[in-house]
């Protein structure tokens, strides 16, 4: 298993792991621990921050049993665990559960740490079950909850001339051949989606000035995740471009067309190409789909809090995500069904798709588990494709060869800490906060949304959209999925192109394809009716983004 790096900042945590003890930076001001360590705390903006001893004590937040062998020689199943240190409130670390049974763990279980020795250096804290009952929090420490520093600061209504995104469009969509293992190289699926998205919106290559892309180029990531950078494809096309983009820390992959917006918005370019490209079947080819971090020596960042303890995949951390939703609401697996199910109904009358063939309930909970509770049909379908749009400003609207699709409202909030297992409320996630921001941009409401085209990476991340953007109570998404409601026809028509678990894994860009055909009428035998409204949201864990198009 790769081993956690020793960076200066978190160098002192993994050693004093070594030692025996358990050790996290604490401000010497107000008496906040800071985990992952920082050199201020974002409490009271004290700098006077040092390590101190903690007991040890926690209870098992939430968890997920991994069944997956993420590399080779991985022994599975095994437990990963979120659990909440007894010292403050929200402080918590994923590690393992360990001297007990899998199945024998339980939210809330009282739980003690131990130390597993990685290497001369370092050692990992895990936990066992305790003896007896955990010691409680201090009070002497004031617990000041993210809820409330967020409820101090409300978002704002904005008034129209402030909702520049409105000054935008889609004026083209384009995809390349979509598939399982097309072993097409990067750039020739980019420039095929390109080149279609362009003619798509009656225009010549010489007329884009603008491109971006979400990730960008990437030195380092999964195998056939990011795509070619925005200055290869710039040069591919032969473009002048006044303005460019390409990144990965923006509001989920919708965040490179929403920069794409502004920026018209703002005259920096008047017709922007945005593509999103990925060859994840096609990597995977020889070797599997491996985890995050497998094959590695050292993990750094964040992700040395997690990788070391097999949590090598997002699946692993959504799915705790999930069972602390289930524990608070009581969410079943049948009603996750109802995502998946739905999603391979409407796979069915795309013939890009790349599961078709029908789905029961039955087949759902047959398949094998990859993430307790997932199972293969929560997770996404890995694909080849690129989906490329081009972003033009409304003046050009009746211009166009094909209806206008015009961007309503846009949300980009992240209010809470942008962390995979410290966020304040695991059971919502940052779409919380960008779909809050969303309907402060808009006179429309939930109600007025006539299709949605919602993240499901894993199908809890549709779930936890479907209540983020309002369209039902926070913690009734179980009860509301059931039934027809997602089906065409019924109340919140969902993924008709069948989603990323069933129509493939292009990463967040085919929601957006498929919206623009349900507001041009072009979707055929999926063809949402009088389809006025559509919402589109992207990420998961703390990563959102999410727009409201309209025809």
């Amino acid at each position: 298993m790769p081993l956690p790096a020793l960076e200066p900042d978190s160098e002192f945590y993994w050693r004093a792991a070594r030692a025996g003890r358990l050790e996290m930076a604490r401000c010497q001001t107000c008496g906040w621990w800071i985990h992952p360590a920082r050199p201020v705390c974002a409490r009271c903006r004290g700098r006077d921050v040092r390590p101190e001893v903690l007991s040890g004590d926690g209870v098992v937040w939430t968890y997920t049993i991994n069944h997956q062998v993420w590399m080779p020689g991985l022994e599975v199943p095994y437990v990963v665990a979120v659990v909440a240190l007894v010292e403050q409130e929200n402080l918590r670390l994923t590690s393992n559960v360990v001297d007990c049974a899998p199945e024998d763990v339980y939210v809330g279980m009282p739980v003690r740490v131990r130390f597993r020795e990685a290497s001369d250096e370092v050692a990992l804290p895990v936990f066992a079950p305790a003896d007896e009952p955990v010691t409680p929090p201090p009070t002497h420490v004031p617990l000041v909850t993210d809820t409330a520093r967020v409820a101090a600061h409300p978002l704002r209504r904005i008034g129209e001339a402030e909702r520049l995104e409105r000054r935008a469009i889609i004026a083209g969509v384009g995809q390349s051949a979509i598939g399982r293992r097309l072993m097409r190289t990067d750039m020739d699926l980019t420039v095929e989606a390109a080149l279609r998205a362009i003619a798509d919106a009656g225009l010549e290559p010489d007329a884009i000035d603008g491109i971006a892309s979400y990730p960008g180029a990437m030195v380092a990531g999964p195998a056939g995740f990011a795509g070619p950078g925005v200055i290869d494809v710039q040069d591919a096309l032969g473009l002048s471009c006044t303005w460019h983009h390409g990144g990965i820390e923006v509001p989920g992959q919708l965040g490179a067309v929403i920069a794409a917006t502004l920026a018209v918005a703002a005259g920096l370019a008047r017709h922007v190409l945005v593509y999103r490209t990925v060859s994840e079947a096609s990597a995977a080819a020889g070797m599997g789909r491996r985890g995050i971090g497998a094959g590695s020596r050292e993990i750094p960042g964040f992700g040395q809090y997690l990788i070391p303890y097999g949590a090598m995949s997002a699946a692993n951390w959504i799915a705790a995500m999930c069972v602390r939703h289930m524990h608070e609401f009581g969410t079943t697996r049948e009603q996750l069904a109802q995502i998946a199910t739905t999603a391979r109904r409407h796979a069915g009358w795309n013939p890009d798709a790349i599961y078709r063939d029908p789905m029961s309930l039955d087949d759902y909970l047959a398949a094998r588990l990859v993430s307790w509770p997932f199972g293969l049909f929560d997770c996404d379908a890995p694909c080849d494709g690129s989906t490329a749009l081009v972003v033009s400003h409304a003046d050009v609207a009746r211009d166009l060869p094909k209806p206008a699709v015009r961007v309503n409202a846009v949300g980009t909030a992240m209010r809470s800490r942008p962390s995979w297992d410290q966020w304040q409320d695991l059971t919502t996630m940052a779409a919380r906060d960008a779909a809050a921001q969303l309907w402060t941009r808009t006179e429309l409401r939930p109600a007025d949304v006539d299709c949605a085209q919602l993240y499901d990476g894993f199908s809890f991340l549709a779930l936890a959209w479907i209540e983020a953007l309002g369209f039902c109570p926070h913690g009734e998404g179980g009860r509301f999925v059931e039934g027809d409601t997602l089906s065409l026809g019924g109340a919140l028509p969902f993924n008709t192109w069948g989603g990323q678990l069933s129509g493939g894994r292009l990463h967040g860009f085919g929601f957006l394809a498929e919206a623009v055909r349900q507001l041009r009428g072009e979707a055929g035998p999926r063809q949402v009716a009088d389809c006025e409204v559509v919402a589109v949201a992207n990420g998961g864990g703390p990563i959102a983004g999410c727009m409201l198009l309209t025809r």
